[in-house]
């Protein structure tokens, strides 16, 4: 929005040069971090006091940590807050007429949509299991799939009529049709390798990694503090990469595929560690605010989708370290417990306690030790993610 506005004032009023300045991704991308972090500190506390005023409180689960029961009761749903200033500060910087960028905010917003319905049915009807796994993964998959099927073609192609014209094509074909090689999955740490998927694979590694990597941060919700962080600094290194895939010079020199019009979800990601800093302000121990799933559903799709555009879906795996943790620590532990307990007619845990951060406090570890660590295994994680942009 300020784009477009930027110049028209630049072509009414020539002399007026420094405007030139907004066109520069970079500086629309920090000024998208500063508006949303502003955005974020200014309604935050006024936020906490109408969710508490509302009662719009977190309820603990029976089974869970007892250090957790003095939380019972903290305002929840302030996944609103995030989501609001994100989509604020990027309307109001990023190129209106991006698609990429479109259809990133419209997953988030989705998504959130779906944690919004999961968070007021435990608040509302004070069940904290919330909307049941089954109705919530059948919206996942709806919007995972809607999103995967416009960005196998939307990848392909460098505008929306010849996306059209591809999913016709596709169709016609018999369902059929080879992908460029930038559609492919790029392999880190190796040049110019990109393992063809056709569009079903395309559609189904998409459809795996927006869902996954929302659930994925979802799990990690669970300490003050905790997912914010991580979802800032594996954001802010996605956006490093859509910047170098969006820029033809930059991307043909390190070996990446080329997609025009990827640099502008740098505006995106800027917004969403501006936004994520903001909530840190209030979330950090002891927290004023949990996000809810509103705002840990969709970030995590967020983070999923940018990854898919910018061809980085392994790199996300690689930063997202802490977020594969914790999902993969559920899954084995469920599994193992209904294997023991089919087996030998009681179930056994591999671990103390799901997800991987109650392990550890089970182990004796203080709440605010287990976040600041896995912050710096984030940051370690995203330092060998940023790596891959060279080291080929």
């Amino acid at each position: 929005m300020l784009l477009i506005l930027a110049q028209w004032l630049q072509d009414l009023f020539p002399d007026l040069t420094f405007l030139r300045v907004v066109q520069y991704i970079t500086f629309r991308a920090v000024m998208a971090a500063l508006t949303a972090l502003l955005i974020g500190l200014w309604i935050g506390p006024k936020a906490i006091r109408m969710l508490t005023a509302l009662k719009v409180g977190q309820p603990v689960r029976g089974y869970a940590m007892q250090t957790h029961l003095v939380k019972n009761g903290t305002p929840t749903m302030g996944g609103v807050l995030i989501l609001f200033a994100i989509s604020v500060s990027t309307l109001l910087w990023f190129d209106l007429s991006n698609r990429f960028v479109w259809i990133v905010l419209l997953v988030t917003l989705g998504f959130g949509a779906i944690g919004w319905v999961d968070d007021w049915r435990k608040v509302v009807n004070k069940d904290p299991e919330g909307m049941r796994s089954g109705e919530k993964y059948f919206w996942q998959s709806v919007i995972g799939l809607v999103a995967a099927l416009y960005l196998v073609f939307s990848i392909s192609e460098n505008s929306n009529g010849r996306v059209l014209e591809l999913f016709i094509t596709w169709v016609q074909s018999g369902f059929s049709l080879d992908l460029p090689p930038k559609a492919g999955l790029q392999v880190p740490f190796f040049k110019e390798i990109s393992y063809p998927l056709g569009v079903l694979g395309f559609v189904v590694m998409t459809y795996l990694v927006i869902v996954g990597a929302s659930n994925a941060v979802n799990l990690t919700d669970g300490l003050d503090g905790l997912a914010i962080m991580p979802v800032i600094m594996v954001g802010t290194a996605l956006g490093i990469f859509a910047y170098v895939t969006g820029n033809a010079s930059y991307a043909k020199y390190l070996h990446f595929p080329s997609i025009p019009g990827t640099g502008e979800l740098m505006i995106f990601c800027g917004a969403m560690a501006g936004a994520g800093l903001a909530f840190l302000w209030f979330n950090a121990h002891p927290a004023q605010i949990f996000m809810g799933d509103v705002g840990a559903l969709a970030l995590g799709a967020a983070l999923g989708t940018i990854a898919v555009i910018v061809r980085q879906e392994i790199v996300l795996a690689i930063m997202g370290g802490i977020f594969v943790a914790e999902a993969v620590s559920v899954m084995l532990q469920v599994t193992y417990f209904k294997y023991t307990k089919k087996r030998y007619g009681e179930g056994r845990r591999l671990l103390k306690m799901a997800p991987l951060h109650h392990h550890f406090e089970k182990s004796g570890w203080k709440e605010t030790q287990v976040v600041i660590r896995f912050w710096i295994i984030t940051m370690l994680l995203c330092l060998i993610g940023l790596s891959t942009l060279k080291l080929r």
